[in-house]
């Protein structure tokens, strides 16, 4: 099986979650943690599995929504070896923006 990098902003963007939700509740956000980790796990082994956003980016990103926590979105390059996760992020935010800043 493959391997996974997170960038830094990618391990910000997991500490920020955790943090956030943890405020109220540290279990859940363990949860929310061990999800986010299992799914970068999965798409190591499987790149392709994620889906493409042309209305976010043009570059070669692909997403993976969490099936527990469909609130959250991993954004990572399956090019790269490892594949690497650029961003781990709530999909309220701006994605669009965020994603800019980090091609």
């Amino acid at each position: 099986m493959s391997d996974y990098v997170l960038t830094q902003r990618a391990k910000a963007d997991i500490f920020d979650i955790w943090s956030f939700i943890a405020a109220d509740n540290e279990e859940a956000a363990d949860r929310v943690e061990t999800a986010v980790y299992d799914a970068c796990t999965f798409l190591a082994g499987a790149p392709m599995s994620g889906h493409t956003r042309p209305d976010l980016t043009t570059h070669p990103l692909r997403f993976w929504t969490l099936t527990r926590f469909p609130n959250y979105i991993l954004a990572y390059r399956p090019e790269t070896s490892p594949i690497q996760i650029i961003a781990v992020l709530h999909g309220k935010r701006n994605l669009q923006r965020i994603l800019k800043s980090r091609q």
